[in-house]
């Protein structure tokens, strides 16, 4: 906007062209200046703009480079706007705008380019040729290898089952075999059965396999004074190898790295023996046996690997992808694959390197070709005709099978090397790096939207016999596989990331607190804490109701014996987690979960601003510029009489913080009874906490609120909450705007999702299989 100088130079421009000319100087002395302007420029919310507004802001709202560079665009409300307006613009002369003028021209702005609407008509949303992310294409060359080893069924049993053996060798004299919860055994100077094992000497193997619940780098602890060996994934490679012992040491380690969502094969051998005697020899004394399995989730530190994260199956190997790759693009606040650039090229081509590599050096076990049979070329052909299909997520025309296939098995004496460039040619083949490439839209695009959208992976077998058989056409074939495929541990994977990215701590947050003020807080419990969350969330998403209100709603945490200590629950020191209901029932689901509460918090205080910021852009979708420069808190110590939140008032209290603070603070101060550790508290410094809040609606209608419980029943109940939530889901699973599937679509999913109440796996379903139909012609 302008200043009222600037607003005059019509009229005074014309006023010194008469004196110039000697004309009408007696018309000029009686009719005032403003009303000339009036009747020349008009009264419009659009003239309003053009005169107080467009210099700074730009003819459309697009900014200008000297003034105002970014585009007015924004998600307040008409009323917040106009009020907006109406007290602080223009910037050099704020409340010269107001009244009438002030709702005209917040009303033009609004409708012209400034709300989400209006930015659709301006530019609409297309849907965008995409390549894939880094999480899709890894999991995706994990299952196109993994389809060509023997198929595995995982059970529901929890546990590894373990083997006994009466001699310190693991052969054929076994005692008894049984599944144990978890590998954490102390035998001191006894046996697992002393009646049918000697204390002196004995083994055990444990089989099973592993489930890592997020992708990243695993350490693998085994602690125990005799001798062990452990295997990952790799059956034939031990991660840690210490069954000859040579030292004192007591623990060993090994790193791996995992993928989220997958069952790797384990296997534990641990043996004890007496060193040195005879076995029978009765006056040896009988040294101690202990053995603990123990792993260190990315970032966390170590503890025994729960019984939930353990199967008694003992499954194949599987392909974790080594090679690095750029981040992926997530400007628009949700990762996509819509940009190209040099490293991920490159990234592309180093992948494909590593899979064709390890291609070759397992063919025999993938292809079941030795390297004498005499039909070794036909058969290795028909592999990597079948390697390409599944690629590529179709069936090869002939054209595509004579380049792919036949075309690299010409001329060359060494079949390994020819499988070695189809496996290449295939991996960097657009066919296979982007999604709907040739844009068909048929029954195999159709398969491939349900896995990309529920898996971040390729259609498995069922899927592409749906495809083929003609069983993907209408909405009920498409729904039932998307409920089919649900049900999967990939799609349990996948949202178990979307709602840690919802929440804001996909990234592990920092959460050091002040020593003399929470000296009892640790590296352990804040490890704790985030496995508190995870189990929270696959309570209330995997349960019968899927219910996203009760993530809002729910007063229960799930704590272990440290935490409860904490916390104020009553559970022993050493009880493993489970769901409990601390006193007072103060607790609003995610909202006030200590993690969170602990993660938007200072070292040594709450943060208002921060718990506000999350609320409003995570929970109820706002878009809130960052400010134009970081300011640090204001310092207890300088103001140690006032509190949290009147330092928070007095720091933001500048017009120039209020536009956005005026909405972020109120959210943020119905979190006040949670300290920075997420403990409930009624006072700070010796004064009754304030925890009064209050949120302007889009709809206009100011809500206030009591504090957390209050502000979470709003938020259940909020059309704006389940339209942001909805809206960071879609986006999740297609990886495109949700305004490019139709003007109507994301009213269309919120009225299905309030009647199947709010149900996050039917909400899920529905936009998998919703979107999987609807074709996604793309420029080629």
């Amino acid at each position: 906007m302008v200043s009222p100088s600037k607003q005059t130079q019509p009229f005074a421009l014309f006023r010194r062209t008469v004196a110039a000319t000697g004309v009408a100087l007696v018309w000029l002395a009686i009719v005032p200046a403003p009303r000339i302007v009036e009747a020349a420029e008009g009264n419009s919310g659009e003239q309003i703009y053009a005169r107080q507004c467009a210099s700074c802001h730009g003819a459309k709202g697009e900014g200008t480079p000297e003034d105002y560079p970014h585009p007015l665009i924004g998600d307040r409300t008409l009323p917040r706007l106009t009020s907006y307006i109406a007290k602080s613009m223009p910037e050099d002369a704020p409340g010269s705008c107001v009244g009438e003028d002030a709702e005209k021209v917040a009303a033009y702005i609004h409708d012209a380019f400034y709300s989400k609407a209006a930015q659709a008509r301006a530019k609409p949303p297309r849907i965008e040729l995409s390549h894939l992310t880094v999480r899709q294409y890894r999991n995706a060359v994990t299952d196109l290898i993994g389809r060509f080893r023997e198929p595995s069924v995982r059970g529901d049993r929890r546990g590894l089952h373990g083997d006994y053996f009466k001699s310190k060798q693991i052969r054929n004299d076994g005692v008894f075999s049984r599944v144990d919860p978890q590998v954490r055994f102390d035998f001191s100077k006894s046996s697992p059965d002393p009646e049918k094992i000697e204390p002196k000497e004995f083994a055990i193997r444990w089989q099973g396999s592993v489930l890592a619940p997020e992708t990243g780098e695993y350490e693998f602890i085994v602690k125990t004074e005799n001798s062990a060996r452990l295997w990952v994934n790799d059956l034939k490679r031990p991660l840690i190898d210490a069954f000859v012992k040579s030292g004192s040491d007591t623990e060993y380690r090994g790193s791996i790295r995992l993928l989220a969502g997958r069952a790797y094969p384990l296997r534990l051998e641990y043996s004890k023996a007496t060193q040195g005697v005879k076995k029978d020899d009765k006056k040896a004394e009988v040294a101690p046996g202990s053995i603990a399995l123990e792993w260190a989730l990315p970032h966390r530190v170590a503890e025994v690997i729960p019984q939930h994260n353990l199967a008694p199956d003992l499954l194949p190997e599987s392909f974790v992808l080594a090679s690095p790759f750029p981040p992926d693009d997530r400007s628009v606040g949700y990762e996509r694959g819509s940009s190209v650039s040099k490293e991920w090229e490159q990234a592309t081509t180093d992948a494909a390197i590593e899979v064709a590599d390890y291609v070759v050096a397992h063919l025999r076990e993938l292809t079941g070709v030795k390297d004498d049979d005499p039909d070794r070329e036909p058969r290795l052909r028909a592999f990597c005709l079948q390697f390409a299909e599944r690629a590529f997520r179709r069936p090869l025309t002939d054209d595509q099978r004579e380049l792919y296939v036949e075309r690299q098995f010409k001329d060359v004496r060494d079949f390994d090397t020819a499988v070695k460039r189809v496996v290449l040619l295939v991996l960097k083949s657009p066919r296979f790096l982007y999604q709907e490439i040739g844009g068909e839209g048929d029954a195999y695009d159709v398969a491939a939207r349900l896995s990309f959208g529920l898996w971040d992976s390729l259609p498995d077998k069922p899927l592409l016999q749906a495809a083929a058989s003609g069983q993907l056409k209408t909405s009920d074939q498409v729904t039932g596989q998307a409920e089919r495929m649900a049900s999967d541990p990939r799609c349990r994977a996948k949202l178990r990331d979307f709602f840690f990215q919802w929440l804001k701590v996909e990234q592990i947050p920092d959460l050091a607190k002040d020593p003399k003020r929470f000296g009892d807080f640790d590296e352990a419990m804040a490890s704790d804490l985030r496995t508190s969350l995870d189990l929270l969330l696959e309570d209330l998403v995997w349960s019968d109701a899927s219910d996203f209100r009760q993530l809002l709603l729910t007063d229960a945490l799930y704590l272990n014996g440290r935490l409860a200590q904490f916390y104020g629950a009553s559970l022993p020191t050493d009880a493993p987690f489970q769901k409990v209901t601390p006193e007072p029932r103060e607790r609003a689901g995610v909202l006030t979960h200590p993690y969170l509460m602990t993660s938007f918090a200072y070292t040594a205080t709450s943060s208002p601003i921060h718990r506000g910021v999350f609320i409003a852009r995570s929970v109820l979708g706002l878009a809130l510029r960052p400010p134009p420069e970081a300011f640090p808190p204001l310092a207890p110590d300088l103001h140690p009489q006032l509190s949290t939140r009147e330092r928070v008032a007095l720091q933001t209290s500048p017009e120039s913080c209020q536009a956005c603070h005026a909405m972020i603070n109120p959210l943020g101060f119905t979190l006040e009874p949670f300290d920075a550790v997420g403990r409930f508290r009624r006072e700070e410094n010796g004064r009754s906490i304030d925890a009064t809040g209050a949120y302007q609606t889009r709809t206009g209608e100011l809500v206030k609120f009591a504090g957390a419980r209050d502000l979470a029943a709003f938020l259940a109940g909020s059309p704006e909450t389940h339209n942001a939530f909805i809206e960071q889901v879609f986006h999740n699973i297609v990886k495109q705007p949700v305004r490019a599937f139709g003007p109507h679509e994301l009213e269309n999913l919120r009225a299905a999702f309030a009647e199947g109440n709010f149900n996050i796996r039917k909400l899920v379903v529905k936009i998998a299989a919703d979107t999987a139909l609807i074709a996604r012609a793309t420029p080629p």
